[in-house]
C-alpha cells in the first residue's frame, strides 16, 4: 500500500464544481484586486475567528511583519518566538527591524513554554509571538498574563491552528493581532498563496490595511511606508468556498488523529498530548521517536510517506547564526528537532490506510 504524506485530491474533488464557479464568477466581474469576494471573506472569516476585523494580506509571513510594524514594533526591539517554529515567524521580526529572541518550548505540546518566557524578557521586550503549532493552542493565559505584567504585545501566530479553541475561545481571540496563512497545505488553503490578521482594535486594523496598501488609505495619498500585501480577489472567492466545509473537515482530521492516538501502541514511540481545554484540530501529527531517521526510512519501505517538521531549530539556523546561539543553548527545542516525525493526515484519508500505518508503527 502507498499512502501520500498529504494530497489534496479527495479535498478539491469534493468542491471542483463550487471553485469553477467561484472563478468564473471573479472572470466575469472583471474586478481582480480588492473587490466583493475579497470584502465577504474578510467579514466572513473574521465571524470565523470571533473578531471584530480581518484584513487580507498577501501571505502568512505578511501577516506577521503587517502586525509589528502596525505595532510600530522595529529597530532596537526584541520580540520572543518559540525555536521550534517554521522560519517565517522569525523573519518577519527581522524585516521589521527588530532582533527575535529565540524561547523553549513545551516538551509535549511542541509550543511556546510560558515558564521559559521571563528568562527572554529584557527592557528591549516590546512582543511575544505565540506560535500555535501543528494545529494547537499555546498556553494563552498563561502567556498574556507574562505579558501583561511587563507591558508587551502579543501576537498569535495561528497559521497551522484555523479554528483551533482554548477554553472555548478561537484562535484569534487573545492577541492584539492574530495572523493566519492560507499556503494550500494548511487547514484552510487557498490555491496559492494568501494570509490574513484578525484583530478586535480598529486603529490597529485600520493601520495595517493601510501598511499592505502601499501605506495608503486614499489613493495617491500615503500616510505611512508601506508594502503591497492584499489576498488575491480569486483567492478570496476560493477560501469563501472552503471556509464552509472546514468544520467539516476539521472533525474529519480529529477521527483520524483520534485512531492514530488510540492505536499507536509501542514504546519507542511518543504521542503527542493534547493540553486540557484545548481543541485540537490537527494541521499535523507528529510523533517523537529515538530512532527517528530509522523509523522513517522503514515506513518508506512500506509506502508511507512522512516528514520532519523541523529538522534545524532557528536558533541554530544559518541564517541566524549573527545572533549568536550555540548547540545546547535550548536543549528541549533540539531534542524535538532530533527526534519529531510526521504522518500521513489528509482529507479524504481511508480507515484502512489510518490502521496501515498503526499496524506498521507499533511493528516498528
Amino acid at each position: 500500500m502507498n499512502i501520500p504524506f498529504s494530497t489534496f485530491k479527495y479535498m478539491h474533488e469534493d468542491i471542483k464544481t463550487e471553485i469553477q464557479d467561484a472563478f468564473e464568477g471573479c472572470y466575469d466581474a472583471g474586478w481582480f484586486i480588492q473587490g466583493q469576494e475579497y470584502d465577504n471573506f474578510e467579514r466572513e472569516f473574521a465571524e470565523y475567528c470571533g473578531a471584530k476585523y480581518c484584513i487580507g494580506v498577501g501571505t502568512g509571513m505578511d501577516a506577521i511583519y503587517l502586525s509589528l510594524k502596525a505595532l510600530e514594533v522595529g529597530a532596537g526591539d526584541e520580540v520572543i518566538v518559540p525555536s521550534h517554529t517554521f522560519i517565517a515567524t522569525a523573519l518577519a521580526v527581522i524585516y521589521a527591524g527588530a532582533t527575535p529572541v529565540f524561547c523553549e518550548v513545551d516538551i509535549n505540546t511542541y509550543n511556546l513554554n510560558y515558564e521559559h518566557i521571563e528568562k527572554c524578557i529584557t527592557k528591549n521586550t516590546k512582543a511575544i509571538i505565540a506560535v500555535h503549532l501543528y494545529g494547537q493552542m499555546a498556553e494563552m493565559d498563561s502567556i498574556c498574563q507574562i505579558a501583561k505584567k511587563y507591558n508587551l504585545y502579543v501576537i498569535e501566530d495561528a497559521a497551522q491552528a484555523h479554528g483551533a479553541t482554548y477554553k472555548g475561545k478561537k484562535a484569534g481571540s487573545f492577541g492584539m493581532t492574530a495572523a493566519f496563512s492560507f499556503y494550500p497545505g494548511k487547514n484552510l488553503g487557498a490555491l496559492g498563496d494568501g494570509g490574513a490578521i484578525v484583530t478586535n482594535n480598529k486603529d490597529i486594523a485600520d493601520r495595517i490595511r493601510a501598511l499592505g496598501c502601499y501605506g495608503s488609505t486614499i489613493k495617491y495619498h500615503h500616510d505611512f511606508k508601506g508594502i503591497n500585501s492584499r489576498l488575491d480577489e480569486i483567492q478570496a472567492a476560493f477560501l469563501r468556498v472552503k471556509l464552509r466545509y472546514l468544520d467539516r473537515w476539521t472533525i474529519e482530521r480529529q477521527q483520524i488523529a483520534q485512531m492514530y492516538m488510540q492505536g499507536i501502541n509501542n514504546a519507542k514511540i511518543t504521542l503527542p498530548r493534547i493540553t486540557e481545554n484545548c481543541s485540537h484540530v490537527w494541521h499535523l501529527f507528529v510523533i517523537r521517536a529515538e530512532k527517528r531517521d530509522e523509523l522513517q526510512k522503514y515506513l518508506g519501505e512500506k509506502g508511507i510517506g512522512t516528514l520532519v517538521h523541523y529538522p534545524i531549530p532557528m536558533h541554530l539556523q544559518k541564517a541566524f547564526t549573527d545572533l549568536d546561539y550555540k548547540k545546547g543553548d535550548l536543549p528541549i527545542v533540539e531534542e524535538i528537532s532530533s527526534t519529531a516525525l510526521t504522518l500521513p493526515l489528509y482529507i479524504g484519508m481511508k480507515e484502512k490506510e489510518v490502521q496501515y500505518v498503526i499496524d506498521a508503527l507499533n511493528e516498528f
